[in-house]
């Protein structure tokens, strides 16, 4: 299975380097990472870090999610999930308690819904670890609209 992905991977890598116009030495010199270790992996001879792919996804300007993915070291529902909550919080239009609200509510829906949320689910917006499990986006005056729907009507 290993080598598959690899392979495909490579072959995805040599595309991405391609459309970027760029030459195995040059996105050498861009990652860091060797000219012959860049050949390997495109070749599907290599599988690399984690590390590797992040400086290579950046390199291109392409998704490290997707690499990640392509290479065996992430699934597709965590690759979904990840980039779900990168667009959160890299949406300027919204503050951080409501970038943190919105993802509380997102990690509810997806229990609701029987997945558990990923590594990420005990982040907020700064990247700080925090008991987000534990806060209920529902209750309390902190979500916007959320003190009408917390009100029994009749009572």
């Amino acid at each position: 299975m290993a080598s598959l992905n690899v392979g495909n991977l490579g072959e995805y890598l040599r595309e991405q380097r391609r459309a970027a116009q760029l030459s195995l030495r040059q996105l050498a010199d861009a990652t860091g990472v060797s000219n012959p270790y860049l050949s390997q992996i495109e070749r599907g001879l290599r599988k690399p870090s984690a590390d590797v792919l992040q400086q290579v996804a950046k390199a291109l300007r392409i998704s490290a999610e997707t690499l990640y993915v392509r290479a065996g070291i992430l699934d597709e529902r965590e690759r979904e999930e990840l980039e779900t909550r990168a667009v959160i919080l890299a949406d300027p239009s919204i503050n951080e308690r409501q970038k943190n609200v919105l993802l509380q509510i997102y990690d509810s829906f997806r229990r609701e819904n029987g997945f558990v949320p990923g590594p990420d689910a005990d982040a907020d917006a700064d990247g700080d670890a925090g008991p987000r499990k534990d806060v209920r986006p529902r209750k309390g005056g902190d979500a916007g609209a959320d003190a009408t729907e917390d009100q029994d009507p009749h009572s």
